[in-house]
């Protein structure tokens, strides 16, 4: 019961992974920016209530493992950080100050699974991810496809 987490009246382990990517998966999260985003995106979380337990920032996509209460849902959520994280970019990054909304940085959708007891298995892969698409692309055996698309295929 130590693993659980509580509201008022809920004891609750709602554990997600998640995958989104920017839009027209442009290589931006590089540099100055892949640095900056794992604390952004760790405030966002605090702010509703959620804990991101593992992330890792790739090249051209964004994988979570997020803990979310109940209360909210997983659209509310990633709506929020990816909405929130993309105004803070453009300001940050665009020189955009004042009203600005940040244009669509993300795309539209996201990818997420409930991770349930295999949570240390989840933990592991999002760890080892960038390290299994360099051994990959070595490889050469998926010229011109990045692997979140052969693993939509």
């Amino acid at each position: 019961m130590n693993d659980y987490e509580s509201l008022n009246h809920t004891k609750w382990e709602c554990k997600y992974h998640v995958v989104f990517i920017p839009k027209y998966r442009r290589k931006a999260l590089y540099a100055s920016l892949r640095k900056h985003l794992g604390s952004v995106f760790r405030e966002l979380a605090h702010q509703k209530e959620c804990e991101i337990g593992e992330g890792h920032l790739m090249v051209d996509h964004v994988h979570m493992l997020v803990s979310i209460p109940p209360k909210y849902s997983v659209s509310q959520v990633l709506g929020y950080i990816k909405g929130k994280s993309a105004i803070h970019i453009a300001r940050t990054f665009g020189g955009k100050r004042r009203n600005f909304v940040g244009q669509h940085f993300w795309a539209r959708g996201y990818w997420v699974s409930t991770v349930g007891h295999n949570e240390a298995a989840v933990r592991k892969y999002i760890q080892e991810q960038e390290r299994e698409d360099q051994r990959l692309d070595q490889l050469g055996l998926f010229e011109g496809q990045s692997r979140f698309e052969r693993l939509q295929d």
